[in-house]
């Protein structure tokens, strides 16, 4: 197995080795998890990927997570981000998908809002715009390594509370369904997460997060924001530039992503399966303590 390095200082393309060989090899699935662990971005070009090639593939890492109500794909082990309708057609911008696609342009990290995140994402490339549609990554394990000590020290152990209709709120107000509302509570998760297998440390933030432990709303969002721009200036990100066959896989602890826009007269489509985290993931590191009873 080859590594070819794509970003500055993280992301890899995986050569020699395959989606089929991950899932059918203990000896390929431990160097790949090695390299995982290591570079957090992995790159499989020329897969002939199906979904069911895809969900072994995956499975080899841990459990799946089930695509949330409201989503296409809900219920499923597959997470359909596209701008074909139901029809067959484009769906117009103002659609629910299309808006999805405007949200995931925000910088994120998959699944913080759920009770349980994602260890980490898989995506592979269906169907692919002429130009545009890229996703971008940020490695949050080197944006913690680049904070002062002093705010290292602030962050450890502090506590923000993530919410879906936090992220999604910002492209429409009315986007999040009810049925959303009520399966999507926000959680609380500490603000840094550290990997298990080599010991360091990377922030946990996302657009789905809104709120620090102890702070005040403003100086929490301007907090989370100025953690955000550090995080994610062009010098320290890796834009992928899909082709058709691509699989890219993601640590979901140790970075955030998001996808680039493309004209609303091309076609796209990708399919996602994530990977829960637990406790051999680091889990533990994350689950903040039980929050103070509230005064009589």
């Amino acid at each position: 197995m080859d590594l070819v390095p794509l970003g500055p200082g993280f992301g890899v393309e995986v050569r020699g080795v395959g989606l089929i060989d991950v899932a059918s090899s203990a000896d390929a699935y431990a160097a790949v998890r090695a390299a995982f662990e290591e570079h957090s971005v992995l790159l499989f070009r020329n897969q002939s990927v199906t979904d069911d090639i895809q969900t072994a593939f995956s499975r080899a890492f841990g459990p799946l997570e089930l695509t949330k109500v409201s989503s296409v794909g809900s219920g499923t082990f597959y997470a359909r981000l596209t701008n074909i309708g139901p029809d067959g057609a484009l769906v117009p911008p103002t659609h629910r998908q299309a808006l999805t696609a405007r949200a995931n342009q925000l910088w994120h990290t998959d699944s913080s809002f759920k009770q349980t995140p994602a260890l980490a994402s898989v995506l592979s490339a269906r169907i692919v715009p002429g130009h545009g549609g890229e996703t971008q990554f940020t490695s949050t394990r080197q944006a913690w390594d680049r904070l002062p000590p002093a705010l290292q020290e602030r962050l450890r152990d502090a506590v923000a509370t993530h919410s879906y209709a936090n992220s999604r709120s910002q492209i429409d107000p009315r986007m999040v369904t009810p049925e959303e509302h009520a399966t999507l509570p926000p959680v609380r998760w500490r603000m840094s997460w550290r990997n298990p297998v080599n010991g360091r440390r990377a922030l946990y933030i996302a657009s789905h997060a809104y709120a620090i432990d102890g702070m005040g709303d403003n100086e929490a969002k301007a907090l989370l924001a100025r953690l955000t721009e550090e995080a994610t200036q062009p010098q320290h990100t890796y834009i992928h530039r899909w082709l058709p066959g691509d699989v890219v896989m993601w640590d979901n602890r140790a970075t955030m992503h998001r996808g680039r826009p493309w004209p609303d007269a091309e076609t796209r489509s990708m399919v996602r399966t994530t990977i829960s985290a637990t406790d051999a993931d680091g889990l533990g590191e994350v689950r903040p303590p039980a929050p103070l009873p509230r005064a009589a």
